[in-house]
């Protein structure tokens, strides 16, 4: 029990660090690997951006196997946190927003669609400064009113 805890704590905290990383590298200096995902045309088949999949993939596949190395401990757990959010990450931001797979193309779900909605507002800024709605799965509420 102690452990699905600890893997769903580390996803919901994913979602800060995602906002954070958003706003602060991907939109400071690692904007070099940032800025194609907000040109206009997107999606691509693959951008320099995806390099941020590996970043985050690298602890959890870390941690993955210094929680296992002689029994399984809380660090895989962690690890698996890091990897459900990154699951959830890809079905959302690169399925669902921006169609990059058309597995989703139409939803009616509330949520998803004031999710889409944010995003939106984040990419109609087309440089580094000035974005906003820099999370994944939390966004304001006010892109969710016209939809309930």
């Amino acid at each position: 029990m102690i452990y699905a805890l600890i893997t769903l704590c580390v996803f919901a905290f994913m979602e800060c660090i995602t906002w954070c990383t958003h706003k602060y590298v991907m939109h400071g200096f690692g904007w070099y690997l940032h800025e194609d995902h907000h040109e206009p045309g997107y999606p691509h088949v693959f951008e320099k951006n995806d390099a941020f999949f590996i970043v985050f993939a690298i602890p959890s596949m870390a941690l993955f196997f210094t929680g296992t190395y002689t029994e399984y401990t809380f660090l895989f757990f962690i690890g698996l946190g890091i990897l459900f959010y990154g699951i959830a990450y890809f079905l959302i931001h690169d399925v669902l927003i921006h169609q990059r797979f058309k597995w989703f193309k139409k939803t009616n779900n509330w949520y998803l669609k004031g999710l889409r909605k944010a995003h939106k507002v984040h990419h109609k800024n087309m440089g580094k400064e000035d974005s906003q709605c820099f999370g994944m799965l939390y966004v304001p509420v006010k892109y969710f009113k016209e939809y309930l």
